[in-house]
């Protein structure tokens, strides 16, 4: 049990190794005696397809070496103190720009995890100017701090600018990224939400099909961001009064997260009650 180490607590995880020979199939609370849970189990490999690909998800959303991969790590687990620390200190040995772009960029991804947005936008802004000395307009590390800064404005209801900065970084992203890349998901996803923010929801519901598309090719059927992006789209169609089309979607959302998060998670119960709202509008 790793309840005491977890971000939900009430969630009561358990915590397998990545190697483990079993997976888990089901589990069943039985039905004479609520103390007791049948747990189906069923056997691999080392080359169970599942593994290999959230392995390789993982070595892509954690890049570098040595300590510039804690960095990352730390920031993956949201402990922005110590990513802020051991920035700071590679900062001072940095040896080139290009080392000293990359630090501002992490340290702006730190900020905003702290909620400081205006120090945020600083760093990504001095990550820009030292990237522009020496990368092309369309270079797709560009569009991943312009991305980060569109973030950062969301978050803090300047939606213009934000979106401003969304459509630098997708615009960069469709040249240079295939057709099917997650990354285009997300600058659709981001711009979505920002049109849904100010209320211009068939711009919204665009974006938010362009990414689903994306993400039904190449994410697994019960991955958490497809859920994310039916979510999306059920939720534009509510503000648009469109009830009938929207509760299809939230249930296969919880479809979903329920095969995909444990039965306590938040996600869950914020679903379960948006399609109780919309069957009362039916």
């Amino acid at each position: 049990m790793i309840d005491k180490h977890s971000a939900l607590p009430r969630e009561q995880e358990i915590l397998f190794t990545m190697h483990s020979v079993f997976r888990i199939v089901e589990i069943i609370q039985a039905p004479s005696n609520s103390r007791l849970w049948e747990v189906q189990l069923t056997i691999t490999d080392e080359s169970d397809p599942q593994l290999a690909g959230l392995t390789n998800r993982i070595k892509e959303e954690i890049s570098g070496r040595g300590w510039y991969r804690m960095g990352q790590l730390m920031l993956k687990v949201g402990h922005f103190d110590q990513a802020e620390e051991l920035y700071n200190e590679l900062l001072k040995g940095a040896s080139d720009n290009s080392v000293r772009a990359h630090i501002y960029h992490e340290l702006g991804r730190v900020k905003k995890g702290q909620g400081e947005y205006p120090e945020a936008v600083k760093f990504y802004e001095k990550t820009l100017e030292i990237k522009r000395e020496t990368l092309p307009e369309d270079d797709a590390s560009l569009a991943d701090t312009y991305g980060n800064i569109g973030i950062v404005y969301d978050s803090m209801g300047e939606y213009s600018k934000a979106l401003e900065y969304y459509e630098k970084s997708l615009k960069i992203r469709e040249v240079s990224l295939s057709p099917n890349h997650p990354d285009l998901a997300t600058s659709y996803i981001c711009i979505g939400i920002v049109y849904t923010s100010m209320g211009e929801y068939s711009k919204a519901l665009e974006y938010y099909e362009k990414s689903l598309k994306i993400r039904e090719i190449s994410l697994p059927p019960t991955h958490p961001d497809l859920a994310q992006s039916y979510n999306n789209i059920g939720g534009v169609y509510y503000n648009m009064g469109e009830y009938s089309k929207a509760l299809p979607l939230l249930e296969k959302t919880l479809d979903i997260f329920r095969k995909s998060l444990p039965s306590t998670h938040p996600h869950i119960e914020n679903v379960m009650n948006s399609i109780t709202v919309v069957k009362k509008k039916l």
